[in-house]
Order: structure tokens, then C-alpha cells, then sequence
């Protein structure tokens, strides 16, 4: 019987039952009526793979298997929904799935982010969906507006909080005025920060979302290594409050967006965000994604980025989209590469700055830096110096200057005999008062 003609239910195979895919096995099998109706066909899960078989709580256990290959190659599954993670075996599962002629649900960023064209090609050479709202900040729906109601506007940027692990370390840091290691220490415990926090608070997790955003707003195949990337772990409690004294907070922002020679500058790291923006007020865990288009004009996306429940109300919503079109034999819109724009390189990248110096407290100092500064082509719109006995601090704010730029400057500063330590560097959006 052709898959397309449908007097049966949509069934579903699922690989992982974790944290994720347990909530979701859960809400398919409790709710499975009322999302067979907004599905407008009937959907059933008939089958799980998983690592190990134990008992879950809610869950049949007849359900489970330990051969994922089973399901993705039995003819009488039509979707399949990837919840395991990781890049292998999950992508050769994946690959499996789609040349046999089943669409593909996943929430695996790591996966899109460094082979997404391959899997969207083969998908689309048969005719099947892969859908993944899941995969960039949880519940939030992003993937769906980027994809289908922007595609008749013009996206000219976006930045977005979509670690909610680095989110709420900066946010106590700010607001209880804490020290990083301690604030990670609390993220652990309470489940925010895995026992390796490497992913989340070095901006990898960031990056492979940015990646995927980026090949949706500017329609150009984008992996996780186009993505300048830098992480958290060196903003210091100092970093953090000379930046609330200035009226900004310090946020890891994901920033993807056109330059004026038509390239694509994406990029992960932190940024000292004037109070004014709408990201500035996102507070602990959670995600939002801001994007600038010609005609909408600016749209802020914002909610839980994370966790079990919101993850599985993504998927939900994917498998319901994916089992309709399963059923009336249709596809959803397609990701487009038309545009196949080249990557900036980051020493290209414009923006400002904010500096920490530690220099002789001397006469003469603060001109021979700012001659620096000039001679490399970084205007300073604003300098505080204060005083430490035979030493001093100096907190530079340039105007916008390129990533290239910025670093020589730095590099003729600690080659000065008078420059004891560059404290930090940190990028600076919004508004700041001369």
C-alpha cells in the first residue's frame, strides 16, 4: 500500500527516551485522541529505542527495544523522532530513515549544525519532511516564523540568548553579585549545568543554534564551524559590575547578520547589552531571540529554552504538522540555499568595545594609549581611570571598529611597557552615553 494513502494511523518510531523523550512518549500515549484530532489523522507510537530497557513510569514497556535499526526499517513506521542526541549513531539513523521513505522529527542541534544539508538533501530527493522546532531554544517557536511566515520579508539580523545554562550563571552574577565558579557550582546542582559544563558555558551549544538560525534568516548552508565562538568562563564579578555601573548587563548573545558587502556574520560570545534592549531583561534560564527584518521591523521570540516539557511541546507540534502532511501526501516549506552567501571572516566584523587596562599611574600614560588606539583606526568614545596606588585601571569604550582592528590595538597594548595587564575585552551593543 502506498505510505501516502492513509485508512490507518500515522505510526511513529522514536530513538531515545531520556529526559526529553520520555515527556514526549508520555504525552503521545496520554493524549493521543486529542492529537490525532489536531493532527486531523490518528496518530500512535509504536515503538522505542533505547539504550538500555528499564522500567519508565506511564510508558508500556512493550514499547521499548534495543534495536534502533528495527525501526528505522520497518516499513509499517512512517515517522520517525530522534531524541537520543549526539552525532552518531543518530545521523546513520537518520540517513536510514529518510531512504526508507520516512519523514524525521529531531531536536538534535549538534547533528543540523554540522550535517543538516546532507540529511535535508536526501530527505528532500524522497519527499519527506524533517521538522525541528526543538532544536533552537525549546518550547520558543523560532524554526516555524524563520522558516515560513518571514519567508516574504527581508531578515537583516539577529542576536539571541538561546543558552538558558550561561543565562542564568550571568544573571546571578549580576544581580547577587557572585563570583562565576560559584554560580556554576549552583547551575550543577540544580540541574541547569551538566557535570562537564564545556558545551554550555564555552558557547558550543550557542553556536550550532546560531548556525541553524543563521542558514534559515539569510538562506545559505551555515555549519557550526562558520561560528566565531567564545564562552563565558573569563567574565569575571568585576567585568560584570563595571558593566551594570555603566547601565548594561554582560549577556552570551548569538548574532547573526548581514554585512554591507552581502556576507554573513555569525558569531557567538559575550556582549555588554545596554538595559534599554528587550534581551537585557531576560533573566535566568530562559531564551529569547530577537530579529530585525525590512518590512516586520524588530520581533522579540521569548520563553523556556530548555528542560523535559517545553522540549516535548515543540516536538508535539512537529509530529502533528509532519503526520498531517504524512497523510494527505504533502510536504512542508523547504529549507532554500539560493542566496549562497560567503561567511565574513570575524577580523571583518564592526562593533564596540569595551577594554580593562591595568597601566603605571604616570603622567603621560593615558596619551601614549590613546595614540595606540589611533594609530591602529579605533576612535575611544569614553575613558574612566581610577586610581591604585603606583597603578591605575583604565576602562576604554571605543566607537564601532573592526574585530581586526581591535586586536592589533590590544596587541601593541600589552607589548607597552607601561600596560601591566589587559583585564578583559568585551564587545558592547546599544546605546552608551559619551
Amino acid at each position: 500500500m502506498d505510505k501516502h494513502i492513509f485508512d490507518r494511523p500515522v505510526r511513529i518510531g522514536m530513538l531515545g527516551c531520556g529526559v526529553v523523550g520520555s515527556h514526549v512518549a508520555r504525552l503521545l500515549l496520554a493524549d493521543k485522541e486529542e492529537l490525532s484530532t489536531r493532527a486531523g489523522v490518528k496518530i500512535e507510537l509504536v515503538k522505542i529505542a533505547v539504550r538500555t530497557i528499564r522500567p519508565i513510569d506511564d510508558i508500556d514497556p512493550k514499547l521499548f527495544t534495543t534495536d534502533a535499526k528495527s525501526i528505522v526499517n520497518d516499513p509499517e513506521i512512517d515517522l520517525i523522532v530522534e531524541v537520543m542526541g549526539g552525532i552518531e549513531p543518530a545521523r546513520e539513523l537518520i540517513m536510514a530513515a529518510i531512504e526508507n521513505r520516512k519523514s524525521v522529527v529531531t531536536a538534535n542541534k549538534a547533528l543540523l549544525a554540522s550535517h543538516g544539508a546532507e540529511m535535508f538533501t536526501a530527505a528532500y530527493a524522497k519527499g519527506e519532511d524533517i521538522y525541528y522546532e526543538a532544536a533552537v531554544a525549546g518550547a520558543i517557536p523560532i524554526i516555524r516564523p524563520m522558516r515560513d511566515s518571514l519567508v516574504g520579508d527581508f531578515v537583516t539580523r539577529l542576536m539571541g540568548i538561546v543558552n538558558g545554562t550561561t543565562n542564568y550563571i550571568l544573571t546571578k552574577m549580576h544581580e547577587d553579585n557572585r563570583e562565576f565558579a560559584d554560580v556554576l557550582k549552583e547551575a550543577q546542582a540544580l540541574g541547569y549545568a551538566e557535570a562537564d559544563p564545556t558545551a554550555d558555558v564555552e558557547g558550543f551549544d550557542a553556536a550550532a543554534k546560531a548556525a541553524i538560525l543563521s542558514g534559515l534568516a539569510f538562506h545559505t548552508r551555515v555549519t557550526i564551524d562558520d561560528v566565531y565562538r567564545e564562552g563565558i568562563s573569563k567574565i569575571t564579578l568585576e567585568d560584570v559590575q563595571i558593566a551594570k555601573s555603566m547601565d548594561h548587563v554582560i549577556k552570551l548573545l548569538a548574532i547573526s547578520e548581514l554585512t554591507p558587502s552581502d556576507e554573513i556574520s555569525v558569531r557567538v560570545h559575550p556582549v555588554m547589552l545596554h538595559k534599554s534592549h528587550p534581551l537585557a531583561s531576560v533573566r535566568d534560564a530562559f531564551n529569547a531571540v530577537y530579529v530585525e527584518a525590512e518590512s516586520a521591523g524588530s520581533l522579540m521570540f521569548y520563553g523556556r529554552g530548555a528542560g523535559g516539557a517545553p522540549t516535548a511541546s515543540a516536538i508535539l507540534g512537529d509530529i502533528c504538522a509532519v503526520a498531517r502532511h504524512i497523510a494527505h501526501n504533502s510536504v512542508g516549506q523547504r529549507e532554500t540555499d539560493y542566496a549562497d552567501r560567503d561567511i565574513a571572516p570575524i577580523e571583518t566584523t564592526k562593533t564596540k568595545f569595551l577594554i580593562r587596562l591595568e597601566v603605571e599611574e604616570k603622567a603621560g600614560v593615558l596619551a601614549a594609549i590613546a595614540q595606540v588606539f589611533s594609530t591602529h583606526g579605533v576612535s575611544i568614545q569614553t575613558v574612566n581611570q581610577a586610581g591604585r596606588d603606583t597603578e591605575a585601571e583604565l576602562t576604554i569604550v571605543t566607537h564601532q571598529a573592526t574585530e581586526g582592528e581591535l586586536k592589533a590595538t590590544v596587541d601593541a597594548l600589552k607589548a607597552m611597557d607601561m600596560v601591566k595587564h589587559v583585564s578583559s575585552v568585551i564587545r558592547v551593543e546599544g546605546a552608551l552615553s559619551a
